[in-house]
């Protein structure tokens, strides 16, 4: 079973994410109080699995979620294996569509520019939101 293990926001953009015990995922907006939610554009909420995170602590990175400026942090499925247009729902209500795989990252960020690479670049998938609802911790992530 996937589910969500962390939910993350931050004020600005270009910047890590904290983590928050719960948040609200508004239809074809994204999570309020992201910087990241727009209603104009297809990348309203960023999901990152917890196995790509792992790949960098492996290289000796100290980072965990959030601290590749995605939304949600996944365990349990690889996100970035499934096809564009893959419809996800979480906990109860929401539903969210996969727009994007990966990003392309202007000015490398402090985690690349320590080792040589990053993992959102290419395991960072994009959603917007079809149905919004409370996210939190723990909620079930499920291909629909």
């Amino acid at each position: 079973m996937a589910k969500i293990i962390a939910v993350c926001v931050s004020e600005k953009k270009g910047e890590k994410k904290k983590t928050i015990k719960e948040g609200v995922l508004k239809e074809e907006y994204g999570l309020i109080g992201d910087a990241h939610a727009d209603s104009s554009w297809h990348r309203q909420v960023s999901m990152l699995s917890q196995s790509s995170v792992d790949k960098m602590q492996a290289l000796g990175v100290d980072v965990g979620p959030g601290d590749f400026a995605e939304n949600l942090t996944i365990e349990g499925m690889d996100l970035f294996s499934l096809p564009i247009g893959t419809r996800f729902s979480v906990g109860h209500d929401i539903i969210l569509e996969m727009t994007q795989i990966g990003k392309e990252c202007h000015d490398h960020c402090a985690i690349y520019q320590q080792v040589g690479t990053c993992i959102m670049p290419t395991e960072g998938i994009f959603t917007r939101v079809i149905k919004g609802g409370k996210v939190k911790s723990g909620d079930e992530l499920k291909i629909i």
